[in-house]
């Protein structure tokens, strides 16, 4: 059914991807929300994202991957541009950890649950995170989170299992805050 409608968006019937942009729409805020902590910047980057795929959607190659990773991909890229193009200076490593500089209401109830799971995923290093959140929260396959990162399908399976061994503890709890989320 995807592939029909990547396919009709890529003949011109453009009305058509906002069937691709129902199915995703909520994901890729989630994921881009999560590497910024920032309602409104994640807003931003989302309706950024979209447009970019709907310009870039004849590009699309099925061939290459599935549409999911190849939008998430695209979402990943505008997360990294948005920290190169902030005034101060920030490692990308870091993102994680940098706040919105903005004065906005935030959502309390997500920043709550978002502060809970914080606890735990500070414990990790940015590409562990990462992966995390692709997988256990995005519900990425391997192949695709390898896609996304441009790791390899095994180092995306290892780093994985590696992360769970370390939170394996306080996984449990992680893994319920990250399921109230979505």
């Amino acid at each position: 059914m995807e592939s029909e409608i990547i396919a009709q968006c890529q003949r011109g019937n453009l009305r058509e991807f906002g069937r691709l942009y129902d199915d995703y729409v909520r994901k890729v805020y989630q994921f881009i929300y999560f590497k910024t902590h920032h309602r409104q910047n994640a807003e931003d980057l989302t309706s950024a994202v979209f447009l970019k795929a709907l310009e870039k959607i004849q590009s699309f190659d099925g061939s290459k991957g599935p549409f999911k990773a190849w939008l998430f991909g695209i979402a990943r890229n505008a997360v990294i541009d948005h920290y190169r193009t902030l005034r101060e200076p920030l490692a990308l490593d870091d993102a994680w950890d940098a706040k919105g500089k903005q004065d906005v209401a935030r959502d309390v109830e997500m920043e709550l649950t978002i502060q809970s799971v914080q606890k735990y995923m500070d414990q990790l290093k940015p590409d562990q995170r990462e992966i995390v959140l692709l997988r256990v929260w995005g519900d990425h396959s391997f192949k695709e989170i390898a896609e996304i990162t441009g790791k390899s399908e095994a180092a995306a399976k290892m780093m994985f299992k590696r992360t769970i061994d370390t939170l394996r503890g306080d996984f449990a709890l992680l893994a319920i805050a990250l399921m109230l989320i979505r």
